[in-house]
């Protein structure tokens, strides 16, 4: 492990203004996005797809990073540049999801648990030499009256900290994403209170498997209520309820968080960060590692024809533009009225 390479690696991503797009989606994801609009998801579509975002002009200025999914990283642009280098040569670091996705958790009630470190240190190595600095792991966490039970939350948190420790090992930041999910009636505070448990259980994992806090960062949820409850908060609300979570539960050390959107709207999960950064300096840079929040103008632009690409790239270039202005604070919703 080098810490001067992961601290840099760190800084980088969250260069001021700019996140980070998660393009990462499995075969099964991007097979229901392409779906969505009547494109059949075969490898030279996603490659297709991918290319039109990859190769937007003057969106590495609001773009840090891109997580990609692994037949994404060994894919070529079409005038057969690796993706990775296409990025890479503008300035923006290529990232790889490692995760196997979230699987039933042993004897327990309908909890998950994420698997995928058999093979990793392996996977890893390789994953470097094709050019990807940092990688992503995502663990799902689930509020009913009865969930998350602890088991759920210590086992979760334990896997993360073991991804992050063989990243970290492989010279590769690891982005920690335990997300406490949006489905569910339940209310902000009971969000707030469960983000809570579980940031603290994660980075009492991180400290015990050694894994250094300056070289990684954190993709957690906003601190929202859940989809089908009748008291949804405010923009403010959930600004000044995610920075209370995280200022009692994330350390100092970590250099920055990135958020995920979760399911919000575009221009909610835009807004909801453009609070936080309002409020001034935090411990640590806030800013965004979106999917759909970034992509759904440009997919539902693009609608699988290359006489549309253009647009697609307007939008999705439009959408990058609002959420780097977010990540320094300066974002209006006049913004989205604009050209």
């Amino acid at each position: 492990m080098n810490p001067e390479t992961l601290k840099n690696t760190a800084h980088e991503i969250m260069s001021p203004g700019k996140g980070i797009l998660a393009a990462d989606e499995s075969t099964g994801t991007i097979a229901k996005r392409l779906a969505s609009i009547d494109v059949e998801s075969t490898e030279a579509n996603r490659q297709a797809y991918r290319n039109l975002l990859f190769t937007t002009e003057g969106v590495e200025n609001y773009i840090s990073g891109v997580i990609l999914f692994e037949e994404t990283l060994f894919q070529s642009a079409d005038d057969g540049t690796p993706f990775a280098k296409v990025l890479a040569d503008k300035g923006v670091v290529p990232g790889i999801k490692v995760d196997k996705g979230a699987k039933p958790l042993a004897l327990s009630s309908e909890e998950k648990v994420t698997e995928g470190l058999d093979g990793l240190r392996e996977r890893l190595a390789e994953y470097a030499k094709a050019g990807a600095r940092f990688a992503k792991w995502r663990g799902v966490i689930d509020i009913t009256d009865e969930q998350p039970t602890d088991y759920c939350i210590d086992t979760n948190a334990h896997a993360l900290a073991r991804y992050a420790a063989l990243c970290q090992e492989a010279d590769i930041v690891p982005i920690v994403e335990p997300e406490v999910l949006m489905d569910g009636s339940h209310d902000i505070a009971t969000c707030e209170q469960v983000t809570g448990r579980v940031l603290t259980k994660v980075f009492a994992a991180l400290n015990a498997q050694n894994v250094l806090l300056e070289g990684m960062l954190l993709k957690p949820n906003m601190v929202i209520a859940g989809k089908q409850s009748s008291a949804q908060a405010s923009v403010d609300e959930v600004a000044d309820a995610t920075l209370r979570c995280l200022r009692r539960h994330v350390p100092a050390a970590v250099p920055g968080i990135v958020f995920l959107s979760g399911g919000q709207s575009d221009e909610l999960a835009t807004a909801h960060l453009n609070a936080m950064n309002q409020r001034g300096e935090q411990p640590w840079g806030l800013s965004f590692s979106y999917g759909r929040a970034l992509q759904a103008p440009a997919l539902a632009a693009w609608q699988g024809k290359p006489e549309n690409v253009e647009a697609a790239q307007k939008a999705y270039h439009k959408r990058a533009k609002n959420n780097g202005a977010a990540a320094r604070g300066r974002y209006s919703s006049d913004m989205e009225s604009a050209a």
